[in-house]
């Protein structure tokens, strides 16, 4: 038995992030990556990480990342409910280029100090009063963030 009981102890031990998404508490933050505005745009991506826009589309509709649907019309197939404060991006890929959607997904109050977008890339030091668990972190992790970006690519 006591075997067993530690097998489970260096399993939860070893594996911090499976046992704090058990318990609801996300895991430790990833390092986070510095860049670069260049006339209102991100020219690199983040890290230097390539985006897959197949998970991107999986991140925008989810509504616990980056729940883009609760303010923008996307067209996803099979849904009918969004949200209409903001701008729908049917198309965003003829107005604007790759760098400058990165900037507004990474932190749109760069072009709009009012804007309610939240700061997906923000600079975890600039956030003011994060919730209990999440200091230190972004909202979305830099893979995550390419990721909508190489979905967002994708609507022209």
């Amino acid at each position: 038995m006591k075997t067993v009981n530690t097998l489970i102890f260096l399993l939860f031990a070893t594996t911090p992030s499976l046992a704090a998404e058990a318990e609801g508490v996300p895991p430790p933050p990833e390092a986070y990556c510095k860049w670069e505005m260049v006339n209102y745009s991100i020219p690199a991506p983040l890290c230097g990480l390539k985006g897959d826009a197949l998970r991107g589309e999986k991140v925008v509709a989810d509504a616990s990342r980056g729940n883009c649907l609760a303010c923008h019309e996307l067209p996803i197939k099979g849904v009918e409910a969004y949200g209409t404060i903001a701008p729908p991006l049917s198309g965003i890929a003829k107005r604007l280029a790759e760098p400058q959607l990165r900037l507004r997904v990474v932190d749109s109050r760069h072009l709009n100090p009012n804007s309610i977008m939240p700061g997906f890339y923000r600079d975890p030091n600039l956030i003011n009063r994060p919730g209990k668990g999440y200091e230190g972190r972004t909202f979305l992790a830099a893979q995550d963030v390419e990721d909508v970006i190489a979905y967002l690519v994708t609507l022209k």
